[in-house]
This record gives C-alpha cells, sequence and structure tokens, in this order.
C-alpha cells in the first residue's frame, strides 16, 4: 500500500517498549535508569528471578530498590548483610524475655500447655526474609552487601530464593504468601559463588555519565540551574577519574550541587574559591583532599568550561 492509498482514518499508535514504560516509572519514583537497567527490570518481572546488582559504593544500587518498591507500590524490606550474619537475625528469632515473663507468670501450670503459649506467633520476632513471604502484597527484598556476608549464609540463602519457604521447627514450615522480587547488591569485596550468580539475573551499575547525572541533580535538587546541573556532573565525572582511595557517590554529587546552590553559585569559573572549599561534599578522606588541591580544583574547573 502506498503512502496515497492510506486511509483517511487510519492511525499509527505507538508501541512503548515495555523497557521504556519501566524506565518512565522509575525516573518519576527519583530514580533514572539507564536502558540496559530498564531491560534487567523488566526481565527481572517477566522472569521471576532475582537481580543482582554489582558496582562500586556509591553508584545507586540501594536507589534501585528503593525506586522500584515505590514504582510498584509495595513496600521495601532491606537485609543489611555483615560478616558474621546467621540465619537468626535474617530468619526470625524468638522473644525469650517476654518467653521468661510468660513462663514465670504461667509457674505451676501444665508444661506442655506452657510450652505450645509461649512458642506461637505472639513471640515470633520476624526478620527482614521471614517478613519478605508473608506480605499481603509482593514487596521488594533488597538483600544489601551480600558480598559481606559468609559463603555459608549465601548458601543457606539459595535454599529460600529456590522455594519461599521457611522451616520453624516450633510451628512448622510457612510458605511463602506472595513473592517477593529479590535485589540482591554487591561492591565487590569477595567472589560470589557460581551457584548465587546462575540464580540472578545480572547488571553492573556504573557511575552515570555527566547528562544522566545532570538529570539526576535537576530532578532532586529544587531550583538549580540546568546549566550549573550540568557543570556539576562534569566536574564530579572529572574528579572520579583522579587517582582517588573513595570516588564520591551520586550522593555525594546531590549534596555539592545542594551546597553549591545554597551558597548561590550559579557557574563554576564565578567561584572557583567557594568551589573548592565546597569539595568537602565530594571528597570523605585526608589523602584524597590532600591530592584535590586549589590548583587541581582550577584546572579541572578549567576543563568544565
Amino acid at each position: 500500500m502506498s503512502a496515497r492509498q492510506i486511509p483517511a482514518n487510519y492511525r499509527i499508535e505507538t508501541v512503548k517498549i515495555p523497557q521504556d514504560v519501566i524506565a518512565s516509572k522509575m525516573t518519576a519514583a527519583g530514580y533514572i535508569p539507564d536502558r540496559e537497567l530498564a531491560t534487567a527490570l523488566w526481565l527481572m518481572d517477566s522472569l521471576s528471578r532475582p537481580l543482582l546488582l554489582e558496582g562500586e559504593a556509591g553508584v545507586g544500587k540501594t536507589e534501585v530498590a528503593r525506586a522500584l518498591a515505590e514504582t510498584h507500590g509495595t513496600k521495601l524490606i532491606r537485609l543489611q548483610c555483615y560478616e558474621g550474619l546467621d540465619q537468626s537475625s535474617a530468619l526470625y528469632e524468638w522473644n525469650y524475655q517476654r518467653q521468661l515473663l510468660a513462663i514465670k507468670a504461667r509457674e505451676g501450670a501444665d508444661a506442655d500447655a506452657v510450652e505450645e503459649h509461649i512458642f506461637s506467633e505472639r513471640y515470633l520476632l520476624e526478620r527482614p526474609l521471614l517478613a519478605s513471604i508473608r506480605q499481603p502484597v509482593s514487596p521488594v527484598l533488597l538483600i544489601d552487601e551480600i558480598d559481606r556476608a559468609d559463603e555459608e549464609f549465601e548458601a543457606f540463602l539459595l535454599e529460600l530464593l529456590a522455594d519461599f519457604q521457611i522451616s520453624i521447627p516450633e510451628l512448622g514450615t510457612i510458605t511463602a504468601t506472595t513473592i517477593p522480587r529479590v535485589v540482591l547488591t554487591s561492591n565487590g569485596t569477595r567472589e560470589l559463588s557460581d551457584a548465587l550468580r546462575r540464580r540472578c539475573l545480572y547488571h553492573y551499575v556504573d557511575f552515570p555519565e555527566a547528562d544522566r547525572e545532570a538529570r539526576i541533580v535537576l530532578s532532586r535538587i529544587p531550583h538549580i540551574d540546568a546549566a550549573l546541573a550540568l557543570q556539576v556532573a562534569t566536574m564530579v565525572g572529572l574528579i572520579r577519574k583522579e587517582e582517588l582511595r573513595k570516588s564520591p557517590g551520586v550522593a555525594e554529587t546531590l549534596d555539592w550541587a545542594a551546597a553549591l546552590v545554597g551558597l548561590e553559585v550559579r557557574h563554576l569559573q564565578d567561584d572557583p574559591e567557594t568551589v573548592h572549599a565546597t569539595m568537602m561534599c565530594l571528597i570523605k578522606t585526608a589523602e584524597d583532599r590532600s591530592r584535590i588541591t586549589p590548583e587541581v580544583t582550577a584546572r579541572l574547573i578549567g576543563k568544565v568550561a
């Protein structure tokens, strides 16, 4: 059919790609993803698989989970991992103090009845993993910095993610009411097992390019000028290329932008002294502070111009 043969009432509908829909919703929730991350989030839902986000500290991995929960209008449940994390801290514990008080209050009562009473829901303390499978609406379960937990806990976690059920000896097996959307993050402090990686979708989160970081600044900092937001993002990108012990994260970028707006800086070139003085928002170690001298700051500002 040629262009002249198209009926007058013919309409071409704009097809929205699922990744674009998710990207729009995440942007509305305050997180601006790149296309690859938006694709990973879509696949996470369509395949019902956990998503492993890896990258340096400060790139915004945890923020992905927060925005995802807001996008779906559901609860965010966070398990912060650390060395020595055990099952009781992640799954459930009994409220021993209340149990002891209940036992004392029932002195002389039938022992079996007392045991049945104290090992009931009333005395059960939910920890993140148990709480995540007992929600009426599927929550987002954030398992943050899984690389800080030991390999034994990682192996235990694999079983839970496979079956989404928990056995409590005193109560029996608790099967998931809803299946959570699971996001795991890793800073790469240790190598994760192949078994965990096989069970997850994977996305490496890098620091955003200047244009995208400028959009993040514009979305988070009220009344900032677009030109200043781009200058801030470009300057931070240059600082990250310096040999620093700790590169500034996106949160530091936002702090710095807010500080400059508060001090009424409109262009970095106009006030290099204030720019350097506010570097405390970005540079967080004495070693890095000694490297970013006023001369280095002036050189980087010159590249931004």
